[in-house]
């Protein structure tokens, strides 16, 4: 190892060498806040039970009470349980009684009864209910070290934390506020924390790593020779970063200091580096094989605002001539689809896929308002909006005949496979395999509205129980595999576009945070886009 990368090592092996003992929060049957007594809320079409644990039980049972009758509805080891009863009976009162088994089976004790009704949400209570429950993957399950997000729920690796799925969550922390899930000093004060680690973390020319392990402080390998700086996350973290800087604009020491220390991170991040010198931005650099990954970022996908940030930089900044040279990817079909897919003219977007998959428009987009958002390529609110409806047509049209596929249940994006396995799923041959995101769709939410909305209720009322759990949807769900299965798991880069495009689709919360920034409207402008067929003011 290089003489920097051991210094890097031997720094942040100081700073966690205390806190590498503090148990790494993976369980999910704890990682909720514990109660006191059995808890019961009831939503549209399904009742929410917690309990406190009983000392020796090795699972939970869950009853039933109606009609003078006893009735298990599931057995369970966590300390919650969801129960969908809108099979049962619509706008009705549900009650219910615990009991705490141990390892022989034997009842060792029962709660008292409790009870909670359920009634029909209208759009936005459901809208609502979705970002609360997938707020819970960043606020409860977040790493207690550092406050950053884990990769995804079901990971071998109990200590991988992301920095790009991270940004999408700081971002949901401010959508959390904004909804009142949690209040604005505790949201300050865990954004601290975040912040606290990021700056402490290893950096490479100022960029994150994609992963890290939250013991030791060390970045976790991509792939053999990705151990260092990953620009496209770290935009997709700068991007929280910044959002959250615009929306905590209170005059208080506390939300006054988050501002100075996230613009100091800002202004670490050498994206002028990440172009070796050519008109052209690098993905990966690492301190042991440089460029060696050598993977420039070229459209049309997910990447857009890496470019935009890095035109933005006040302190190292790329020329237009790299976002025209590069991610203005000139191959065949790669960049410029212009072709028309179910009666809809796609300007930009890979041919052969229809587009591509769908978190291409999502993941620029949690920060960056495409409404009205323009340049010689695009309007990118349209583009966006018929990318996602090409998806949504081709899902209708189900050339392999998957069941389920309609205008309820349509979304193709990167996601967990059904039966096994991870892939980008797209429109086209070779790239469907009758998996669905949840991601998809939902946060296709300020596009696709009444279409969305029809996946989510689907989802929610016709497959609850399958595609629902404690931290929302899961992150992927199959109806051609015999029986409606899930993947019964969450990824951080799924969930937090949910919860932050549903969020902008309501009130524009992150949007008009992110915005709000002088730099960001300044690269924009250096780049050739308007804004409703303006040229966007920022001060010089």
């Amino acid at each position: 190892m290089k003489k920097t990368g051991l210094l890097l090592s031997l720094l942040t092996l100081l700073w966690y060498c205390g806190a590498a003992q503090t148990p790494v929060q993976t369980d999910l049957r704890s990682f909720l806040p514990a109660v006191g007594r059995i808890e019961a809320a009831g939503y549209d079409s399904h009742v929410e039970l917690r309990w406190p644990a009983v000392s020796g039980a090795e699972s939970y049972a869950v009853y039933l009470l109606r009609d003078g009758k006893k009735s298990l509805r599931g057995e369970t080891p966590n300390l919650y349980y969801l129960d969908f009863v809108a099979g049962l009976g619509r706008n009705a009162v549900y009650t219910y009684r615990v009991a705490a088994l141990g390892a022989d089976g034997k009842q060792l004790s029962e709660t008292p009864q409790i009870s909670a009704a359920i009634s029909d949400f209208s759009d936005e209570q459901l809208q609502q209910m979705v970002q609360r429950y997938t707020f819970r993957y960043f606020w409860d399950f977040a790493d207690p070290l550092t406050g950053l997000a884990y990769e995804r729920s079901n990971d071998k690796r109990a200590d991988c934390i992301t920095t790009g799925g991270s940004g999408f969550g700081v971002m949901g922390i401010v959508a959390g506020v904004r909804n009142g899930f949690v209040t604005r000093p505790e949201a300050v004060a865990r954004l601290t924390k975040i912040v606290g680690a990021l700056e402490k973390l290893p950096r490479f020319h100022g960029a994150w790593a994609h992963w890290y392990n939250t013991r030791t402080g060390q970045p976790y390998h991509f792939s053999e020779k990705d151990n260092g700086g990953d620009l496209v996350e770290t935009a997709f973290l700068v991007q929280g970063l910044l959002a959250a800087q615009g929306y905590f604009d209170g005059n208080d020491a506390a939300e006054k200091a988050l501002r100075d220390r996230i613009e100091q991170l800002w202004r670490e991040v050498e994206w002028s580096h990440y172009t070796q010198g050519q008109n052209a931005l690098y993905w990966h650099w690492s301190p042991d094989y440089g460029f060696a990954m050598n993977h420039p970022i070229k459209g049309y996908d997910e990447t857009f605002v890496t470019y935009i940030l890095a035109a933005a930089s006040p302190t190292f900044p790329i020329d237009k001539k790299v976002y025209d040279d590069c991610w203005v990817n000139r191959k065949e079909g790669e960049f410029f689809c212009a072709t028309d897919f179910y009666g809809i003219m796609l300007p930009l977007g890979k041919r052969a896929q229809m587009g591509g998959p769908l978190f291409w428009v999502h993941y620029s987009y949690t920060g960056l308002d495409p409404r009205g958002l323009a340049d010689r390529f695009a309007n990118y609110w349209e583009q966006n909006r018929r990318y996602t409806l090409v998806d949504r047509a081709y899902c209708i049209d189900n050339p392999y005949r998957w069941v389920g596929y309609g205008p309820d249940f349509w979304g193709l994006t990167a996601c967990d496979a059904l039966p096994e396995g991870y892939r980008a799923h797209t429109p086209g041959v070779g790239e469907d395999f009758g998996t669905i995101a949840p991601t998809a769709a939902l946060s296709s939410m300020p596009y696709t509205p009444e279409e969305s909305m029809a996946v989510l209720k689907n989802l929610y009322r016709n497959l609850g129980s399958v595609a629902f759990g404690i931290m929302g949807f899961y992150d992927a769900v199959n109806l051609s595999l015999g029986e409606p299965r899930s993947t019964e798991s969450y990824i951080a880069i799924d969930q937090g576009p949910i919860l932050v495009m549903i969020e902008n689709h309501r009130n524009a919360t992150v949007w008009n945070a992110f915005m709000k920034k002088n730099d960001i409207r300044r690269g924009l402008d250096r780049l050739g886009f308007t804004i409703n067929h303006k040229t966007i003011e920022y001060t010089k």
